[in-house]
């Protein structure tokens, strides 16, 4: 039987609002395919081979502990920035989604550095705090889960990031641009939890490029 692996970043710190089941779903969906699943747990101070994976997920975490990743995780920017370039398939939920900016503006105005993969950053308003069920619309079909974040992203460069949805009801990234979480390439982040997998459309899609990705004939990144 092929072994699928699954890097799951920080799974002891970044799991909030069944972000777990995210992983769960998919390495359900890829056993009813005929796939062994292997699910690794890159947590402090473990090297990430990410090329030795066919699927990273990073989910939300509550602050202290997204303090405690922001200090580990940029030894990964290199290895990580390779692999979603090549168009390595990535989830990244709530925090998880805000580390691939460049910045996370703290409401007493400190700057937590994030990993500056791609064009968009966070800026903490505790006045707006954005919780409740969502409906947005995807171009895998309409997806329902559920917000809980003070934190709100925007886009620095639109033309190079596309949105994952547009809303139908709740906030999204923030409450004036209408749109929920980021596409670029094979990389999803999102705000949704509940799990957001829970949507089998998005969940089914997202196997299917694990899987294409996981026959790519070349295994290792470029130099």
């Amino acid at each position: 039987m092929t072994t699928i692996k699954i890097a799951y970043l920080y799974e002891d710190l970044m799991n909030t609002y069944g972000d777990c089941g995210d992983v769960k779903i998919i390495r359900y969906l890829l056993q009813k395919k005929g796939y062994d699943c292997q699910v690794v747990n890159i947590s402090l101070e473990d090297d990430l081979p990410a090329f030795d994976f066919d699927f990273i997920f990073f989910g939300g975490g509550q602050d202290f502990e997204q303090s405690v990743v922001a200090q580990d995780i940029q030894r990964h920017r290199s290895i990580l920035q390779q692999y979603l370039e090549a168009g390595g398939p990535m989830l990244c939920i709530c925090g998880g989604y805000q580390f691939l900016g460049s910045y996370y503006q703290t409401s007493s105005g400190q700057t937590i550095k994030c990993l500056d993969l791609l064009p968009l950053h966070t800026v903490f308003n505790p006045d707006k705090r954005m919780i409740g069920d969502t409906r947005y619309q995807t171009e895998f079909g309409e997806v329902k889960a559920f917000e809980n974040h003070s934190g709100q992203t925007f886009f620095d460069d639109p033309h190079k990031l596309k949105p994952f949805g547009k809303m139908l009801q709740g906030y999204g990234n923030n409450p004036t641009d209408g749109i929920e979480g980021m596409q670029y390439k094979n990389v999803i982040g999102s705000y949704s939890h509940g799990p957001l997998l829970k949507n089998l459309n998005v969940a089914q899609a997202l196997t299917q490029r694990i899987i294409t990705w996981h026959q790519r004939p070349v295994k290792v990144p470029s130099v």
